[in-house]
């Protein structure tokens, strides 16, 4: 098989998550460890015990799921399960995963970027009131005409069914009203602090552009997807400006996953919490074989085959 390794976005987190990876794996609990370290705080603590509000404020959350993440990633490796990925990939935060698995940058400073990243990021949603809605069912031309319409940006296009916009709140709302009026299946405003791949998170992006000038980025091993681009990233000095556009541009993860299955990528590892992204890559990658790792129950899974 053809395998591909991919990692959870910020609103996978859940209480709890690597505590018993930590607890199994001397590896695992290394990690974090050295998060807690170089945070600064116990970063490990709030993943194993919480409580929920401390985990889901973004300067928390990004830096968590990251490093639960390469947990289970290591965690597999540890068991002797792990196949060589042809590619990495990730949504939003995920794709930091993505590209330190891709040896791109060094666990330290991942786990600093995404701590000023989601604080940059909180920042922005206290600057300016936001929000994102999840619409199912309508086509790219009625997507389109909607955000004409409310005043708001594609976020996420996350398969050829679900689409995510976001923007002010009130627009946000106003979409999706109006995505209901024109037949949407669903049209789910999303519990999140701000309207984030959108204009509203500029001073983020500014921020981490300024941050990211500091720091060392080396060559992947192996193509990481872009969600900016939909495609891989091309160069090293690229990655550092797609990762500051993605913090305002929309997230192509169709195109990511298309990319995946041209290349013949028939197996796909979710490393991290949750089972959001191969639930959407059930609906791109027909047929391909799809793998959860979230916990030692996941691994042990696994390694019975």
């Amino acid at each position: 098989m053809s395998t591909a390794q991919i990692f959870s976005g910020q609103g996978a987190q859940a209480v709890g998550m690597g505590q018993d990876l930590a607890a199994t794996y001397p590896v695992c609990a290394e990690l974090y460890a050295r998060a807690d370290e170089v945070i600064g705080y116990d970063l490990s603590r709030i993943c194993f015990e919480g409580p929920e509000e401390e985990l889901t404020k973004s300067s928390h959350c990004q830096p968590a799921i990251f490093v639960t993440s390469v947990a289970c990633a290591k965690a597999l490796e540890a068991a002797g399960v792990a196949p060589e990925p042809v590619a990495t990939a990730g949504l939003s935060l995920g794709e930091w995963t993505a590209l330190h698995m891709a040896g791109v940058l060094s666990f330290e400073d991942t786990v600093r970027v995404l701590e000023a990243r989601g604080r940059f990021m909180q920042e922005a949603c206290e600057e300016q009131a936001g929000g994102m809605v999840s619409i199912i069912g309508l086509s790219r031309e009625q997507l389109d005409a909607i955000c004409v319409e409310a005043g708001v940006t594609i976020a996420n296009l996350n398969s050829s069914a679900q689409t995510v916009l976001s923007g002010p709140k009130e627009g946000v709302a106003k979409a999706e009203a109006l995505a209901t009026e024109a037949g949407a299946k669903r049209a789910i405003v999303l519990n999140v602090a701000g309207a984030f791949h959108s204009s509203l998170m500029a001073s983020a992006g500014e921020k981490l552009a300024a941050m990211l000038a500091g720091v060392v980025f080396q060559a992947p091993r192996v193509p990481v997807l872009s969600n900016v681009m939909g495609e891989p990233h091309a160069t090293v000095e690229a990655i550092r400006g797609n990762m500051v556009r993605q913090v305002t541009e929309s997230v192509q993860w169709l195109s990511c996953v298309e990319w995946m299955v041209a290349q013949g990528v028939d197996q796909y590892i979710e490393c991290g919490p949750g089972r959001v992204l191969t639930s959407l890559i059930k609906r791109i990658a027909v047929g391909a074989s799809l793998v959860n790792v979230m916990d030692v129950a996941s691994v042990e899974k696994v390694v019975s085959g």
